[in-house]
């Protein structure tokens, strides 16, 4: 299904659901056809489908907006944003006002690809019913990562407070279709849209095939589902769960770790590592991991230029010590050098940290030691085998693996660490809401700070 349909993705980008829900309300589609003819068959639900994995891999939301919005907002100095871009500069300084157009995008194309999962999930009745679990699948997925995602912006970390009372973001689980004063939704709560996370990702994972080796990474798998889950449940402190989700991975067999290091980023995001990525051609599809990231020789603009902070964080030997390109005397990572390379979003050595860090706060061993989990990384990056590990041990090991990848601000929020002198849960290190989302739909309340 996927092969055929992957070229013919912007085609869904007309179908109901081009615009946002909660966001643009103020806005009525320009082009739209109706919902009795853009839903009508499986192949129609299929292409729409498709959308809804285009939305996924916008520049501003997987194709690389989620991920350099979390290392700005976490980077203490360790990479300087020097490019022009004002949006950027106020997300990497911490100043983020509300007027904001990186955030503002990030918001609405992330609602966007919602309203699509959405429209797919609306009309489940239509599709062949040889296919119908695996694209539930795939729709729940893409709506669960999209919801985990926005709640970890726009909403206080988990267990910072009340979860129940701390406000998330809007919860919209239907299509929108037209604009009545119902579509203008409150914030859901953190506990709440996390509950809503879970609930797809679960079904996901009960409803799409088992990943084989073969399968295509930038569509929704088992395996994805699964270490999406894993993520989740780090992110709340439940170790088991997320210990036995990257278990669970590890174990699949589908997936394995690159040789080397630069493997994994040697073939275009397309390593054998990558358990999910977002798809990029020279068609379609964005890399701003690759425009922000990479320097001009590399096609992108060279804004994030890595310092001798962040590279004295090595030991001596580590491969990952010198996997860095030098332009114009500065210093770029080598991971995101591939314009149009697919952008990684979760891969097996993650995997493999995940499952330490919670084995060794749990005093357990489910799949492996902490202690050679942990050892299979640094082989990997051509350091000795530690012979002991401690925590702290384990989650430098996952900073320096996962460097610029997208991890950072969860890592920092679930330790209850610090950005400089700013603690874990500063006002600054959560996104405000847009203020033309504020000032469309006055149901929203505005984050603390703002």
């Amino acid at each position: 299904m996927h092969k055929i349909l992957k070229h013919i993705a912007p085609l869904a980008l007309i179908i109901v659901g081009a615009s946002a829900c909660d966001s643009k309300l103020d806005v009525l589609p320009t082009q739209s056809l109706d919902e009795n003819l853009a839903l009508s068959t499986s192949q129609d639900i299929k292409v729409t489908l498709n959308g809804a994995y285009d939305g996924l891999g916008d520049g501003d939301v997987y194709g690389g907006g989620f991920q350099f919005t979390g290392e700005f907002l976490a980077d203490d100095r360790e990479a300087l944003f020097g490019g022009t871009f004002s949006n950027l500069d106020e997300i990497w300084r911490k100043t983020i006002t509300t007027g904001n157009t990186q955030t503002l995008a990030t918001w609405q194309d992330s609602y966007s690809a919602i309203n699509r999962a959405n429209n797919v999930l609306s009309a489940l009745s239509v599709v062949d019913e040889a296919d119908r679990a695996q694209v539930e699948g795939e729709a729940r997925f893409i709506r669960g990562v999209l919801y985990f995602e926005l709640v970890k912006l726009w909403g206080k970390a988990w267990g910072d407070g009340d979860n129940n009372a701390n406000l998330g973001v809007p919860l919209v689980t239907t299509p929108t279709r037209s604009i009545t004063d119902e579509d203008y939704r409150t914030r859901a709560s953190v506990q709440a849209v996390y509950a809503q996370v879970i609930d797809d990702l679960t079904k996901a994972e009960s409803l799409l095939a088992a990943t084989d080796a073969g399968d295509d990474a930038s569509y929704a798998t088992r395996d994805a589902a699964t270490a999406m889950l894993s993520r989740v449940y780090l992110m709340q402190g439940n170790y088991a769960l997320a210990r036995d989700a990257a278990n669970k991975v590890i174990q699949s067999g589908a997936r394995e770790l690159e040789g080397s290091f630069a493997d994994v980023f040697a073939t275009g995001g397309e390593s054998n590592e990558i358990i999910f990525r977002t798809a990029v051609s020279d068609q379609d599809g964005v890399n701003s991991m690759n425009t922000y990231y990479a320097p001009a020789t590399f096609q992108g603009r060279g804004d994030v230029r890595v310092q001798i902070k962040h590279t004295d964080l090595y030991e001596a030997g580590d491969v990952r010590k010198t996997f860095f390109t030098t332009a114009s005397n500065r210093l770029f990572t080598r991971k995101f050098l591939d314009q149009f390379g697919d952008v990684p979003v979760v891969r097996l050595a993650e995997m493999y940290l995940t499952r330490a860090e919670a084995n060794q706060r749990l005093g357990t061993a489910i799949g492996s030691t902490p202690l050679a989990d942990v050892n299979r990384i640094r082989t990997r990056a051509g350091l000795g085998a530690l012979g002991t590990v401690n925590l702290a041990a384990i989650l430098k090991e996952r900073k320096l693996e996962l460097a610029f990848e997208g991890n950072q601000l969860d890592d920092i929020k679930r330790n209850k660490g610090m950005v400089g002198t700013k603690p874990f849960n500063d006002n600054s290190l959560v996104v405000p809401i847009p203020q033309r989302e504020m000032d469309t739909n006055k149901s929203l309340v505005q984050n603390p700070g703002y």
